[in-house]
């Protein structure tokens, strides 16, 4: 429980005579004062409803006020905008406790106390509690989820997309899966289906891209390897180690032989030549 809101009490106090109907405040309205109303044949009996705080921030306290006829019964306080309200005797015919501001929008939201009085009339009352929120809640982020990040030919692969309850319609699409596979919704923003990679598909990388209310949200990375048994279907080429490669004698793509068998140019050299062909 958060530190109550220490601004000083308001009176939001609305009284209505035993068996009286209550007036209904409507979200949204701002009274330039808070509304009173009594009966004037009754008023001993009447019934009231204070807060310490006129408005507030969702998670903080608020203290509640609650006066009526001694004897009365069955008394609660509700409102949208409040939660986890307790309240216990505080003698003399009042009621005190406490209660947090809800995680709602920003507006104003009227309280009501009901209740029985000691001669079994209803008791009523209301007043109205502002919530400043200050930033306005983020959207909900859909998401993509698949069981498997790569798959062979057949292979089946989970697809999961996740999104705001609202949307009407999810699927993902991929040349991986040979198109578009649509989605099942559970009704809650959860969407579930089987993608089976495409026979026909190629070793590499595609895309698996999401849809959620026709509009694209997200795209992953899918690998396939087409070749079966788990070998693919190009085999890479292993480059050389530095140390196998071999020195070639004698210059390259020059016609020059190598200089150990060179002939010696010359008469000399044209005799001896001839002498060794023959």
């Amino acid at each position: 429980m958060r530190k109550a809101v220490t601004l000083a009490a308001v009176a939001l106090t609305s009284t209505l005579a035993l068996g009286a109907a209550a007036p209904a405040f409507a979200t949204g309205t701002s009274p330039s004062s808070p509304s009173a109303s009594q009966s004037p044949d009754r008023g001993d009996g009447a019934a009231s409803l204070e807060l310490s705080a006129a408005s507030g921030k969702p998670g903080e306290a608020v203290k509640v006020s609650v006066k009526a006829p001694k004897g009365s019964t069955a008394l609660s306080v509700s409102s949208k905008a409040l939660e986890e309200i307790r309240l216990s005797p505080a003698g003399d015919g009042t009621w005190t406790g406490t209660a947090k501001i809800a995680r709602v929008a920003d507006g104003t939201y009227g309280v009501s106390l009901t209740g029985a009085g000691p001669d079994g009339a209803k008791l009523q009352a209301t007043a109205q509690l502002t919530v400043k929120a200050g930033v306005t809640p983020p959207a909900p982020v859909s998401s993509l989820k698949l069981s498997k990040d790569s798959g062979r030919p057949g292979d089946k692969i989970g697809v999961t997309v996740r999104t705001a309850a609202d949307v009407k319609s999810a699927y993902v699409s991929s040349d991986a899966f040979g198109g578009r596979v649509d989605l099942k919704s559970d009704g809650h923003g959860t969407w579930t289906g089987t993608a089976v990679v495409a026979k026909d598909v190629k070793t590499g990388y595609y895309g698996v891209h999401a849809f959620a209310g026709g509009k694209e949200f997200d795209t992953v990375k899918f690998s396939t390897e087409a070749g079966g048994g788990g070998k693919p279907d190009v085999r890479p080429v292993t480059p050389l180690k530095p140390g196998e490669h071999k020195k070639p004698k004698g210059s390259v793509n020059t016609g020059q032989a190598p200089a150990d068998t060179a002939v010696p140019t010359g008469a000399a050299g044209s005799a001896e030549a001839t002498a060794t062909r023959g």
